[in-house]
């Protein structure tokens, strides 16, 4: 993990940025949307799941 040399938060920079940002017209903000909607997803995909051990799986399954 890197660290901040500063002590401002570099992600309350980074939306800052993004807010100060103002649409020329409707496309532009749609394109400034969607580029907030693709930095959530990745965040979302570079998240990874906590792995089910095999006995965790096989405890989960119904009996009959």
């Amino acid at each position: 993990m890197t660290k901040n040399k500063s002590s401002v938060d570099k992600n309350l920079q980074n939306v800052v940025k993004d807010l100060d940002q103002t649409a020329v017209n409707s496309h532009h903000a749609q394109q400034l949307q969607q580029q907030t909607n693709d930095r959530r997803h990745q965040d979302a995909l570079n998240h990874d799941e906590p792995m089910q051990t095999p006995e965790a799986t096989l405890s989960n399954k119904p009996t009959d």
